[in-house]
């Protein structure tokens, strides 16, 4: 393509679409559809330009002026309570559900992954003494050790916002990170693992599984799974780079990029149930049987949220993407 009578062709549109945006008074009705006529034709210009004669200065100026055509032909919109309510009940469960493909899976195998490295620290007492001396895994696993007090070492209120901060920025980095094919989001997920793999290895050879589950599951049955849908649905987010299917790859990875980043807000939220619930219950001096049961409870009424509410909605149509009014047009591409 000629660039420069391409230019020529259509610098008058793109003037006169500047100069129908600087006006200061109202637009009339003929004005209005013009400069509506006008932004589509400049949005079309833009993608040309961009796939056949990519020019930085001609693209800036185009791109710069087709976003102050939209947002004037769009409109500015601000957030509500009524979008805080839709992405409660509608976007987030609906983002989550969709993912299940993803996540479910990843729970299950990592899940197996964390009981296969259990049982191997359990039961080879070298690879214990590979972890630490054994005056020190005595002080962990002993009553009163250090697996025990970890939970009430600190104020319940700051180690509650510490656990949080931690699991959230967590989840977090496995949303972003798996934009990079999914690797750190796997490296992420072996490195919880093998934690708590570590945990109930050495606790199940000191024969104190049955405190170290009335430790863990209160909490950890809703944290590890916002682990798990948080890795999940970044992998999906990885080879969405490598397979984006029917839609273009920079619009595939728009719209499950803007999904991922509204699930890291929904899942600080169950984070923060799950932190305060580690930080307020599993350290409390109610029965085992009853933290174990506040965690379950937890747990069901998450997964019930999803597949209830979040199923609901997915079949409704709703994908956990921003509102039409809220996402970048798409312009046709030249061929």
């Amino acid at each position: 393509m000629d660039l420069d009578v391409f230019v020529s062709a259509h610098r008058a549109e793109w003037d006169r679409l500047d100069a129908l945006l600087g006006r200061r008074r109202r637009l009339t009705g003929a004005e209005a559809d013009e400069l509506v006529t006008l932004y589509q034709r400049a949005a079309t210009h833009l993608s040309v330009i961009q796939s056949a004669a990519p020019d930085p200065q001609l693209t800036g100026r185009l791109s710069r002026l087709v976003a102050r055509a939209r947002s004037a032909v769009t409109g500015t919109r601000r957030a509500s309570w009524r979008d805080v309510t839709h992405f409660l009940t509608h976007g987030f469960p609906a983002a989550v559900y969709r993912a299940r493909h993803w996540w479910v899976p990843t729970a299950l195998i990592s899940t197996a992954v964390a009981a296969l490295l259990a049982w191997w620290i359990g039961s080879h007492p070298e690879v214990q003494a590979s972890i630490a001396a054994p005056a020190e895994l005595r002080e962990m696993t002993r009553p009163g050790g250090q697996y025990e007090t970890y939970y009430s070492s600190n104020p319940a209120t700051s180690f509650a916002a510490q656990v949080w901060t931690n699991n959230a920025w967590a989840a977090a980095l496995c949303l972003i990170l798996g934009v990079f094919l999914g690797l750190p989001v796997l490296w992420i997920l072996f490195q919880n693992m093998l934690n708590l793999g570590v945990g109930f290895g050495l606790m199940s050879s000191a024969g104190r599984l049955d405190t170290f589950l009335g430790l863990v599951l209160p909490h950890g049955l809703l944290e590890l799974t916002a682990v798990f849908v948080a890795a999940g649905t970044g992998l999906r987010l990885g080879w969405t780079v490598v397979d984006p299917g029917p839609r273009t790859r920079r619009t595939a990875l728009a719209e499950e990029g803007r999904a991922a980043l509204a699930m890291a807000i929904g899942l600080a939220m169950v984070l923060f149930v799950s932190g305060a619930v580690e930080g307020f219950v599993t350290p409390s001096g109610l029965p085992t049987w009853a933290r174990i049961t506040i965690g379950v409870v937890a747990e069901l009424a998450f997964l019930t949220y999803v597949y209830v509410l979040g199923g609901r909605a997915a079949r409704a149509g709703e994908n956990g993407d921003l509102e039409a009014s809220g996402r970048s047009a798409d312009v046709p591409v030249a061929a």
